[in-house]
């Protein structure tokens, strides 16, 4: 067993608070996603897990054991760096063993658990090589590999793509996929990608600040965020995130300078809660485009061609940011200038109070 759990965990640099008292648990056997933005405490929260660095308060359990205050070594966990870490005078045979000689264990059994990794990751052909005779890729998977062999309890990634490009990353993370459903082992991946996050977790942890906003499956989290920070920091491009006042004479929102009103689609709760809002989110993929005269009339400034889908940006009077939706690139028939009509699907469609969090 191997279930990894945090309580009142709170990391202090000096009288700066990193890490403001976090609880969290990872059931035995899943991919955890801790997603978020530069400097929010992911990685800090990855490496108090791993041991690297100490806890100001708080405990770290993992498979049932209080670890706090156990060294690295102790722990039961292999973590995988976004540097490598390889030792370049060595081949990759002896990097990858090297962690299991250090421990004491035999020759043979160490040769054995290389090779059979090896096969695993497709690494056999390359065992002799040196890490400056490497691709990116190639390196990336003796870091994991490395970390395979040592039969750990966990596995701890810390943004272990960032250094690859973008054809490489998308093949590392089907592999690293396949790794876990392979070896079912608990798995913890720091990213501030949030593409990485949405294709490889089981469930996500969305840090801010050091705190976490919400845990929950990828698809949970992307159609019922808990707030606006959650709404807008998973997708892409981001949610739509409209102010709006209420009309309580028409009992209808005023978008920017425009009444936007609302269909038979829309629920009676939805309704019921639009006076006590302040923002509708939307999905860019929720708003259709329609003539000059449907919906909220747009200006088209900007159109970003994605190949299978055509982003628009389209400025509404009275709002600050350009309103993006997605479309087809063959369903669109009108160019930067144009006037068109934003149609969007009320019953997709969330309300933000002013504080940021969802009401409906």
């Amino acid at each position: 067993m191997a279930a990894i759990e945090l309580k009142g965990v709170t990391k202090h640099f000096g009288e700066t608070v990193v890490i403001p008292g976090l609880d969290l648990e990872v059931q035995d056997g899943e991919f955890m996603v801790f997603v978020g933005p530069s400097g929010c405490g992911k990685s800090t929260m990855l490496r108090m897990i791993a041991g690297l660095e100490t806890l100001s308060q708080g405990d770290i359990c993992i498979g049932g054991q209080n670890v706090s205050d156990k060294g690295p070594s102790e722990r039961g966990a292999a973590m995988v760096f976004q540097s490598y870490a390889l030792y370049p005078h060595m081949t990759v045979a002896e990097n990858m063993g090297f962690g299991l000689r250090m421990s004491g264990t035999s020759k043979a059994d160490t040769a054995k658990l290389v090779q059979e990794t090896a096969e695993r990751l497709q690494l056999t052909p390359l065992l002799q090589r040196y890490p400056k005779q490497l691709s990116g890729g190639q390196r990336q998977r003796v870091a994991i590999g490395r970390a395979i062999v040592r039969r750990p309890q966990v596995f701890l990634f810390d943004e272990p793509l960032s250094n690859l490009d973008a054809s490489l990353r998308v093949q590392m993370r089907i592999e690293l996929a396949k790794l876990h459903a392979d070896l079912k082992t608990t798995m913890i991946y720091v990213t501030h990608d949030q593409t990485e996050a949405m294709t490889l977790g089981n469930r996500i942890a969305v840090f801010n600040q050091g705190r976490i906003e919400q845990v929950g499956a990828p698809m949970d989290l992307y159609r019922q965020p808990s707030n606006k920070f959650v709404a807008e920091f998973l997708g892409s491009p981001k949610m739509n995130m409209l102010p709006y006042r209420w009309d309580r004479d028409e009992r209808q929102p005023m978008v920017g300078a425009y009444k936007w009103r609302l269909g038979e689609e829309a629920s009676t709760a939805f309704h019921s809660n639009l006076p006590n809002g302040s923002h509708l989110g939307i999905r860019p993929e929720f708003i259709d485009l329609g003539v000059e005269g449907q919906g909220i009339p747009g200006v088209i400034e900007f159109l970003e061609n994605l190949g299978d889908v055509m982003v628009v940006y389209a400025r509404v009077d009275g709002l600050t940011e350009p309103v993006r939706i997605k479309v087809r690139p063959d369903a669109l028939h009108a160019n930067i200038g144009q006037t068109v009509g934003l149609v969007p699907d009320a019953s997709r469609t969330l309300i933000f109070r002013s504080d940021g969090q969802r009401i409906s």
